[in-house]
């Protein structure tokens, strides 16, 4: 007896009406009611798909995947992947034969946002409806069960079919997709997708995608043979790299210069920090002003002049950071707390929340220190309840500060799924902030 290949979709190149309706009974037991379905209706990489979306609470009637990366953002992180080098062998193999193929091909990053979407352009303008667009994250965690997200959540090529999409509003699509690694490291750096009608989940779509990585891999391979090759002439020269202060999610600052990592004293941490917010405004502090800012009593200016120069001291002679009259950042210095203060400013929640690990020095009492703390904090918050998206507001609810939140568990009982595991947890919590103390 043949074993049929589990990831095709329609091994017989087709679909049949009995093989659709139970597929819609399948989607409706599991994702609608949260029952169980027949294992006979589902194959089992679709069924294993379906739970895990339900877990990450997408909600299959939600609003179309977040877009992520608009204009020259997107320009700069496609030109900057390692995915753009090979897509000449991309266009050449899948997409210059798209318009008469009424299809559509794209290729994703290694978290499944879109980098590239090309082909039929009657198919794309459809497609843009539900986001479907090059900068836009589909990521089985994020959009449920579709062939790029699939495919990377997998590590493996599949097919997705029509009613097979958890997503309701993707159900009239059908998609192969494969993950492409880099040929080195084995890392994978993204997918490549077709997109299209009922004829893209035939077996010989998925081979012709295969195929397209493997040229796509070989490329790639050759082109790092090339630049081995050539690794003796002198290299061009290094744009210099701003030193990074990190402060979220950590007790001391971590700062990361061309020389190497320092692990600073929190002392250290809060004067470095709160010179690094006077910067965002071009202005200095004098030390009776840090003073005032640091310490949450009285405290001499003497004791900062003191801090900073074993901070210039430690930093080294030649690391020209700090100057003075007045204290000030004499070269440019990231944080990710400004980071993090960019991607809200954009609108881009989700890649906010994830560059967020925790509260900014969480065990500093320095009157500046807390500011800074409270409204980055608040802005997050306001950002993710005010996104109604049910896979941030899970994210943002696993942080400490989330924990006694009412609002938060509120946001997540309003947009999970009826079916969703994940409601009793949030009508448990939520019962016992509710619950009046005695």
């Amino acid at each position: 007896m043949t074993t049929l290949n589990p990831w095709f979709a329609l091994p017989d190149g087709a679909p049949t009406a009995v093989a659709t309706r139970r597929l819609r009974a399948a989607h409706e037991a599991m994702v609608t009611r949260g029952g169980a379905p027949r294992r006979d209706q589902v194959r089992s990489v679709v069924w294993d798909s379906w739970r895990r979306s339900l877990g990450n609470g997408v909600d299959p009637d939600g609003a179309p995947p977040p877009v992520d990366l608009l204009d020259d953002e997107l320009l700069a992180y496609r030109e900057a992947h390692p995915l753009a080098a090979v897509m000449p062998v991309i266009r050449r193999l899948l997409v210059a034969d798209a318009e008469a193929d009424k299809m559509i091909v794209a290729v994703t990053d290694a978290a499944g946002r879109m980098l590239w979407v090309e082909g039929d352009s009657q198919l794309r303008g459809q497609a843009e409806r539900m986001h479907f667009v090059a900068g836009a994250r589909w990521g089985e965690d994020v959009a449920g069960t579709n062939a790029p997200g699939t495919a990377l959540a997998l590590d493996t090529p599949v097919q997705i079919y029509g009613g097979e999409h958890y997503s309701r509003p993707v159900q009239h699509w059908s998609c192969s997709a494969a993950p492409v690694h880099d040929p080195v490291t084995g890392l994978v750096l993204g997918a490549i997708d077709v997109t299209g009608g009922d004829h893209v989940a035939s077996p010989h779509v998925l081979t012709l995608v295969r195929a397209t990585v493997a040229a796509a891999e070989s490329e790639l391979r050759w082109l790092h043979r090339d630049q081995l090759g050539r690794s003796s002439a002198p290299p061009p020269a290094a744009r210099p790299v701003s030193p990074l202060l990190e402060v979220l999610g950590r007790e001391r600052a971590r700062l990361t210069t061309p020389a190497g990592r320092t692990e600073l004293s929190l002392r250290h941490s809060e004067l470095l920090l709160l010179l690094a917010e006077a910067a965002v405004a071009g202005e200095g502090r004098s030390a009776e002003q840090l003073a005032v800012e640091v310490h949450p009593g009285d405290a001499a200016a003497v004791t900062v002049r003191a801090e900073l120069s074993r901070l210039r001291r430690l930093l080294g002679e030649g690391t020209e950071l700090l100057g003075s009259r007045p204290y000030r950042l004499t070269s440019a210095l990231d944080t990710d707390l400004d980071q993090v203060r960019r991607l809200l400013a954009r609108g881009a929640v989700g890649p906010a929340l994830e560059r967020y690990p925790g509260a900014l020095l969480p065990r500093s009492e320095a009157p500046g220190v807390r500011t800074a703390r409270a409204r980055l904090t608040g802005s997050l918050r306001s950002a993710v309840l005010r996104s109604q998206r049910p896979e941030l507001l899970l994210r943002y609810s696993r942080l400490p500060e989330a924990a006694d939140d009412a609002a938060v568990w509120q946001g997540l009982l309003d947009v999970l799924p009826v079916s969703s595991p994940r409601r009793a947890a949030a009508a448990g919590q939520l019962l016992r902030l509710r619950r009046p103390s005695r």
